[in-house]
């Protein structure tokens, strides 16, 4: 069954345009250039705006999620990888549910990443549709029928570019991934404009700088009470502030010391004496999967909700799916009631004082759904310790101290814990009991003790 769907799929992956494998093995200076030019790519579709549209001043729905979807509005890069995401965990998911089985010959790899391409490229068409017929760029009664079909056109081919570059990078020709490549791109080009943005706002108490390094010098100057100045440049409200660039930096410094973090797990050859290596397990074992997944699974869910919100919003299905309003300004779109409020993230630590069930509702949303994505995205990429442990097997390696048919057993101790729970479960004091409790590999001669499981530190 699983495999007549994706021979019924593949006729009509023919019409969506592939990447050719590289014929020869890509040089570094070539994969560097190659993904420069993508990033140039998508860069100036970010700053090209939409022909045809009326307006963006409109509340944006999307305004908490563009960073991590590496969208612009109101350009070609309106959808962002909204698309290939969304396609991505559908049929992960599927794959996962065994309802769509792939095995592991290239054919049915490759039919299966050419049906995942075709429904995206269908999601990006009803994307795009529901942008328009949800007035996001104006009444469609009065832009008319032809300037619409041509603002869906845009979109469509905006999301085939960036199928067509995250298809250029997988498959070898640049370094690193093309999802990855966007989301850094557009999160480093938002923090520099949101600390040096040299706009102007008037946010009724005087003309302010949208950039937060500039607003500091500028209030300083311009204010005769100086601790109120700064006092305002920390704590702003609705504009950027210096507390959001320094709690971005500390993020930042956080996740790239726990990346620094693994567990080496000791293997050797199975058909060569003498032969010894590890195999790695990072502490984010997932890296930031989950949480684009349940980014793509909100964007799509707020979408929705204020597209129904604006044609039926008396109806009690909608608005207990979640209520909008504009009032807070008119360039986000806040959810003020129903499922999208509690999913949407608190705006300030006082609201969640004013509102503490709203931020324990988000708190365990966040870190259930990624959860659950990071345990399902583990069970469906080959990433799992049975998956793992037939890589090894293949490659004729097994773990030191422990038979082939343990190795499942062994894998299992680590990864789940890699996964989930990982900055809880390694204590100094349970890293002293896990050292005791493996004393077996203490029988291994002197200078090979480098191969026990225990954290490292890359800097």
């Amino acid at each position: 069954m699983a495999i007549k769907f994706l021979e019924f799929v593949k006729p009509f992956c023919g019409f969506v345009p592939e990447v050719s494998k590289p014929e020869r093995k890509i040089q570094f200076r070539e994969k560097v250039l190659w993904t420069a030019i993508t990033l140039f790519v998508f860069l100036v579709c970010c700053q090209i705006p939409l022909f045809g549209i009326m307006s963006t001043e409109s509340a944006d729905p999307l305004y908490w999620l563009r960073v991590i979807l590496a969208s612009n509005r109101g350009t070609l890069m309106e959808l962002g990888i909204s698309p290939i995401v969304t396609s991505g965990m559908i049929m992960q998911l599927l794959a996962g549910a065994k309802i769509i089985e792939v095995g592991d010959t290239p054919k049915e790899r490759a039919l299966f990443n050419g049906a995942q391409k075709l429904f995206g490229m269908l999601i990006t068409i009803g994307q795009a549709i529901v942008y328009v017929v949800s007035g996001m760029y104006g009444d469609p009664a009065d832009i008319g029928m032809g300037i619409c079909c041509l603002i869906v056109i845009q979109l469509v081919f905006a999301g085939l570019i960036v199928l067509l570059l995250d298809e250029l990078l997988q498959k070898g020709y640049g370094l690193g991934s093309g999802i990855s490549l966007f989301i850094a791109t557009n999160i480093c080009e938002t923090i520099v404009w949101k600390a040096f943005s040299p706009t102007t706002v008037n946010s009724g108490r005087g003309t302010e700088f949208e950039g937060a390094v500039i607003a500091l010098f500028h209030l300083l100057a311009t204010r005769s009470d100086k601790v109120r100045a700064l006092r305002e440049a920390f704590y702003r409200q609705n504009l950027p502030n210096l507390m959001n660039l320094m709690a971005t930096f500390a993020v930042f410094a956080a996740v790239i010391y726990f990346q620094g973090f693994r567990v080496d797990l000791p293997i050797k050859s199975a058909r060569y004496r003498g032969q010894y290596s590890s195999y790695p397990i990072k502490l984010f074992y997932t890296s930031n999967i989950p949480i684009i997944l349940q980014s793509a699974l909100v964007s799509n869910l707020f979408v929705i909700s204020q597209m129904l919100f604006a044609k039926f919003g008396g109806n009690i299905l909608v608005n207990v799916l979640g209520t909008w309003s504009d009032a807070s300004g008119s360039y986000r779109s806040f959810p003020t009631g129903g499922l999208c409020y509690y999913l949407s993230p608190p705006e300030t630590f006082w609201r969640i004082l004013e509102d503490p069930i709203h931020g324990i509702i988000y708190v365990a949303f966040m870190l259930g759904s990624c959860a659950f994505f990071s345990k399902t995205w583990i069970d469906v990429s080959g990433s799992s310790a049975k998956d793992v442990a037939k890589q090894l097997k293949e490659q004729q390696m097994i773990m030191r101290g422990h038979r082939e048919k343990s190795m499942i057993h062994e894998l299992n101790r680590y990864i789940p814990t890699a996964r989930l729970r990982w900055t809880l479960h390694w204590s100094p004091l349970r890293h002293r009991r896990f050292l005791r409790s493996h004393r077996k590999w203490n029988r291994y001669p002197a200078g090979r003790h480098h191969h026990l499981p225990v954290f490292r530190d890359l800097r």
